[in-house]
Formats: structure tokens, C-alpha cells, sequence
């Protein structure tokens, strides 16, 4: 059975539903939307995780010296300076194309891949290709971004990549040792420069076989299309060697130079998770707010509520509601009357056919971008958290050190 056949399909329009109570306009809560997808990818990783950070200090290879050398967990390899595709050092190291988010070595329609390198640039918030440390666990979307194509119909075979290695994950040792592996790369800051983010495979021992890979809608112009979203694991694997490199090109995915977690994915079906939690647990000011292309939008929804602050409520459990798809139900209660809360609600957890509806309270505060929420109002909304509740902060503004601090240290959700 192919993918397209065993995925559970999902519907995630990336249109705002049409009726909406704002008075600020769909378009600013489209853009808003987008905005706050990217910030919800920024808060599952720290500062040397997320994907438009500047290059931290660490290992970094010239574009010179790129041929026959290994892969190094975070590593940057860096670009060349010429001003063309052939800057491109992933070409340089490894033998796949230089351009495109799918690149391999062999041939997706002749069924002979050797290994497969996925890039991403992190910078699509529709498609919020994003690493959680805390799971191992790597999302990928794939290549199917626009109307017009079938689903495994992509230029690149992108898709039909995915399909053919995750029916073959579900599969036993004869079927997993034809899996190529996947060599990830971000982009770590401007140029061409690359950094090297581990070896994948497909499918997670968190999901089952119809989880991991699924065919999920979109809309874009009023036209309906579908994509794939695939969950990969990142293995305990520190480095990738030449070595390995050169005998997976030859054929001999288990030879010699074989790392030991994908030895053991291949024959056993266990995954090694790399599991990597952040240390840094309190995000500055800049890490919380929109980019600075993203700022006008900011700035905007301040000056539209600024003789109405009251009215910001609605629009915060509206922009809460549209950009979390998983909120079922939310009520916005009266300013006099909310008992700290401005608004309730139901969260869906579990399958969609059979979710369990958990609680949750919100409270908005309209503040000068510049004015931090502090401890005072993060103490009252949890004060008045019922029990089986979580919380919700939606702001104009951000969480200071003190209030994040304490925050966290009490692990209120």
C-alpha cells in the first residue's frame, strides 16, 4: 500500500476561515498568523536551535577544504564566494545536486538512491520544517508547496522519495536496509553557508505507521492541494564519516564504516535518539518579538487598539484561535466579570476521531511593545488557573526575565 493510501489526511488551510469579529482586517490576522507560527517554532528550540540565529561559535570549514570531508554534528561549512550555483558546498561535499530541498545521490525514479540530503532554510513559517531536541525528532514538509501538481508529482520526486522510504521504515530488515539515509543541513546565517544537523531516519518509536508520514491540505489562492508532512528521528550519531560515505555511494550501506544507531535502525527497526534539551531556559526580549520585518505588523495592531484596549481581548482569543488549530471552542469573557481570565476555552488532544478536550484560560494584555509583563500579571493568571488548566499570555508586548524565571520554575503549563 503506498503512502498516499495509508496516510491519514489532514486539513490545515493556510487561509483565515471567513468569518471572523475582527475589526483590524483578515489580511493584518493572515500576516500575524504566519508571524506566530515562526515565533511557536523559536520557542521549542534555545538559541543555538532555531533557525535564523546568527553563526555561533563553533566549527567551521572553508569552502576549500569541503571535498572528502567527514560530517560533523553542527558543523558550518561554509559557501563560496563566486556569486553562482557553484557556490554551493553541499555539492562540494557530497555527491547530490546544488540545488533544491530533496538532493540525492542516484535516482528517485529509478529507485536507486544511495542517500538523500535534506536542506531547509527555516524561513517558510507555512511550512514550519522545525527540530525539537527535547524528542529527537526532526519535521520535515515536502516539496508539493504549490497548487497544480499531484501529490508525488513534484519535479524532484521529492514526494515520492518519502513514500517509497517510509512504506519500506514499516517494513522488516530487508525492506529498512534499502532505506537511504538522510543527511540533514539548515542554513545557519547569510550566504551560502551550511550547517550539519545530524543523520535521520524515518519514523519515530513516538508514532505509529500511519503518524510519521501524512498528506496534509492547504489552500493557497482558493486552490486546494496536498503535501507531505514527515517525522523523521535524528540518531545518536556524533559525526558521519567519509568512510561511510564512500561505501554507501559504493552500495554497502552496512559496511565497515557503518555507524552503530543506524545499524541498528536498519536491522533491528531501535532507534538511538540524539536527545539534546536546551539549557537556556529564559529567552531575552528579542527572541520573544517578531523579527524586524515582521515589526510593522506589531506596531500596527498597537495603534488600532490603543483607544479601545478592551477590544484587544477578542482579537487575542481570535488570533489564538486561528493560528492553534487545535482549539476547539473559546469564550471570551466580560471585562468586569472575567476573574482574571479573559477568555476559556477547550484544547483537542489525541487522534481527531477520538480527541480528549483539555481546558485552558487566556489573558491578554495590551502593552507598550516596550513594557515588559511581569511577574504581578503572570502570578495572576496562574492564581486563577482551575484545576486540569493551562494558561495562555497573548501579548502586544513580551515576558520579562523575572516573570519567565519564575514562570518556568514552577512549571505551570
Amino acid at each position: 500500500m503506498g503512502a498516499a493510501e495509508r496516510c491519514e489526511v489532514r486539513s490545515e488551510a493556510v487561509n483565515v476561515p471567513g468569518s471572523t469579529s475582527l475589526t483590524c482586517g483578515n489580511v493584518v490576522l493572515q500576516q500575524l498568523r504566519r508571524v506566530v507560527r515562526s515565533v511557536h517554532t523559536e520557542e521549542r528550540t534555545d538559541s543555538a536551535d532555531c533557525w535564523e540565529t546568527a553563526l555561533a561559535d563553533g566549527d567551521v570549514l572553508d569552502f576549500n577544504q569541503l571535498a572528502g570531508a567527514d560530517l560533523v554534528l553542527d558543523c558550518v561549512y561554509r559557501g563560496g564566494t563566486f556569486g553562482g550555483t557553484q557556490d554551493d558546498p553541499l555539492s562540494k561535499l557530497l555527491p547530490v545536486g546544488n540545488q533544491g530541498g530533496f538532493r540525492v545521490a542516484g535516482s528517485t525514479m529509478k529507485d536507486s538512491v544511495k542517500l538523500a540530503v535534506l536542506y531547509t532554510t527555516g524561513s517558510e513559517p507555512d511550512w514550519p520544517d522545525a527540530l525539537d531536541p527535547y524528542t529527537g525528532t526532526f519535521t520535515y514538509y515536502g516539496d508539493n508547496r504549490r497548487p497544480g501538481r499531484a501529490l508525488e508529482g513534484t519535479p524532484s520526486r521529492g514526494n515520492l522519495l518519502l513514500s517509497r522510504v517510509f512504506a519500506r521504515a514499516h517494513g522488516d530488515a530487508a525492506a529498512r536496509v534499502k532505506v537511504p539515509p538522510f543527511l540533514l543541513f539548515d542554513k545557519p546565517g547569510t550566504g551560502r553557508d551550511v550547517r550539519f544537523r545530524g543523520l535521520l531516519a524515518p519514523g519515530s518509536d513516538r508514532l505509529s505507521g500511519e503518524e510519521d508520514l501524512v498528506a496534509v491540505w492547504r489552500t493557497t489562492g482558493g486552490v486546494r492541494f496536498q503535501n507531505y508532512q514527515a517525522r523523521f528521528t535524528v540518531l545518536d550519531t556524533p559525526s558521519v564519516t567519509r568512510a561511510w560515505i564512500d561505501e554507501l555511494v559504493a552500495g554497502r550501506p552496512l559496511g565497515s564504516a557503518c555507524p552503530a544507531a543506524w545499524r541498528a535502525w536498519a536491522e533491528r527497526g531501535t532507534y538511538a535518539l540524539l536527545l539534546a534539551p536546551p539549557t537556556v531556559i529564559v529567552r531575552p526580549r528579542d527572541q520573544q518579538q517578531p523579527v524586524t520585518a515582521d515589526r510593522p505588523l506589531l506596531d500596527l495592531v498597537y495603534q488600532h487598539f490603543k483607544d479601545r484596549p478592551y477590544d484587544f481581548e477578542q482579537f487575542a482569543a481570535d488570533l489564538w484561535r486561528v493560528s492553534e488549530p487545535n482549539v476547539d471552542k473559546i469564550d471570551v469573557t466580560r471585562p468586569w466579570r472575567d476573574g482574571g481570565r479573559d477568555a476559556v476555552g477547550e484544547y483537542l488532544l489525541g487522534p481527531h476521531a477520538d480527541p480528549v478536550a483539555v481546558e485552558f484560560a487566556l489573558e491578554a494584555k495590551y502593552y507598550a511593545p516596550t513594557h515588559g509583563v511581569g511577574v504581578r500579571e503572570t502570578s495572576r493568571l496562574i492564581s486563577r488557573l482551575r484545576h486540569r488548566q493551562f494558561g495562555v499570555l497573548v501579548t502586544t508586548s513580551y515576558l520579562d526575565a523575572q516573570a519567565y524565571r519564575e514562570s518556568a520554575k514552577t512549571g505551570t503549563p
